[in-house]
């Protein structure tokens, strides 16, 4: 059983969509390696052709506790406020929204692709605010789900948990992660692949490293080889 998808087996998907813009969006979720949401919120605005680039923007909703005497943040597990030592029997809670913007280069192939697919979709055309899949979330992972099981793909294994998992839109942003490790695991290139991703931490780039490569079999191989 696989732990990740591999380029042949995203462009299985794509022979299985039923429709562009199923086809567009299984291409989104893989040449982008963005979120579904963030594949689901792209608008005309957010594709400049010239440059052959995309604007992805990533909105986070966090929820921050703090006290209500002298305002300092506090974790849940506080019992007393450690600023000025009084014991917290209420607290007060603020919803803080925090935009990332970034800009990612998209292939030729692809840019033409979606060149076509808003040229033929009048109801996408109209209006530069509208988004160009005018699908919701969960429709988004059916679509995904059924290209996968038209194709033939099996579930894949969490190479952490061992947990059998099905293939969803998230799978398609480690498959290229994986795909992008393999082809340059240096510095540099986590680095690009960190930018790409859209990732606070570097470390949650890093994991990728450990999916993709053969470190520790070749580290391994080369104890015994001076031997045999």
């Amino acid at each position: 059983m696989k732990t990740y998808l591999e380029l042949g087996d995203i462009e299985s998907m794509e022979q299985a969509a039923r429709c562009p813009r199923d086809k567009l969006l299984v291409r989104f979720l893989f040449r982008l390696a963005c979120r579904v949401s963030e594949a689901l919120a792209l608008t005309a605005n957010d594709i400049d052709f010239k440059r052959a680039t995309v604007t992805i923007q990533h909105l986070k909703t966090r929820i921050r506790v703090s006290c209500p005497k002298c305002n300092v943040w506090l974790a849940k597990r506080h019992r007393f406020c450690p600023q000025c030592g009084e014991k917290v029997s209420g607290t007060t809670m603020q919803q803080q929204q925090r935009r990332r913007l970034r800009t990612l280069p998209l292939d030729t192939r692809t840019l033409n692709m979606l060149r076509d697919y808003l040229v033929d979709n009048q109801s996408t055309r109209n209006g530069n605010l509208t988004r160009v899949i005018t699908l919701n979330r969960h429709r988004a992972w059916q679509i995904v789900r059924d290209c996968a099981k038209r194709a033939g793909l099996p579930d894949l294994v969490n190479p952490e948990t061992g947990r059998v998992r099905g293939v969803s839109p998230h799978r398609l942003r480690d498959a290229f992660s994986v795909y992008a490790m393999k082809l340059d695991d240096s510095g540099d290139g986590l680095q690009l692949l960190q930018k790409h991703l859209g990732h606070a931490s570097f470390n949650t780039t890093a994991k990728y490293r450990k999916i993709a490569g053969e470190e520790h079999r070749d580290w391994y191989e080369r104890l015994w080889n001076q031997i045999t």
